[in-house]
């Protein structure tokens, strides 16, 4: 099964791809969408649009996962990055994809074994879990994590649901 991280935000939003194969992970691709920050707002959500498009179109995933993002202390900015996700998680929905959401603190429990992790543990784990790897970028990195998580849980719930019948 082939499965899409995404890291949003309305600079750089972070894209991850592996593939799961049983309980082996491997690393697809990754990458970052980054709409020119002097455009306006629509059109900086059109192109991260258009870019999350391009990605799915050219990858393929079968399954999509979105970290949840955290409230700022400036609504302004809450907002925008809001909008920024809403993009986020429409672009694989129209694919076609099922997307699910975990809280920051879930993915970096995924990987690394603690929910408050630093950027740098995750990154390491993420480099451990998907050797050969080397992301291009911390929001890449994150969506790999992403991923990850993504993986290790849909598994247990596929699992579960296939248990229960």
């Amino acid at each position: 099964m082939r499965l899409i991280g995404l890291d949003p935000g309305l600079r750089n939003t972070g894209w991850g791809i592996v593939d799961a194969v049983d309980n082996r992970l491997t690393y697809v691709a990754d990458g970052t969408v980054r709409p020119k920050v002097k455009q306006a707002l629509s059109d900086r959500l059109r192109d991260l649009h258009d870019g999350l498009a391009a990605v799915l179109e050219m990858y393929q995933p079968d399954e999509a996962a979105v970290e949840e993002t955290f409230v700022n202390k400036n609504p302004a900015s809450t907002l925008k990055l809001g909008e920024a996700r809403g993009v986020v998680v429409l672009a694989p929905a129209l694919a076609g994809l099922v997307v699910a959401e975990y809280s920051a603190n879930r993915v970096k429990k995924a990987v690394v074994g603690a929910g408050h992790a630093t950027k740098e543990q995750v990154q390491m784990m993420v480099n451990r879990i998907l050797p050969g790897c080397s992301f291009s970028s911390a929001d890449s990195a994150d969506a790999l994590a992403v991923a990850i998580c993504h993986a290790h849980y849909a598994e247990t719930s596929r699992r579960l649901a296939r248990g229960a019948r």
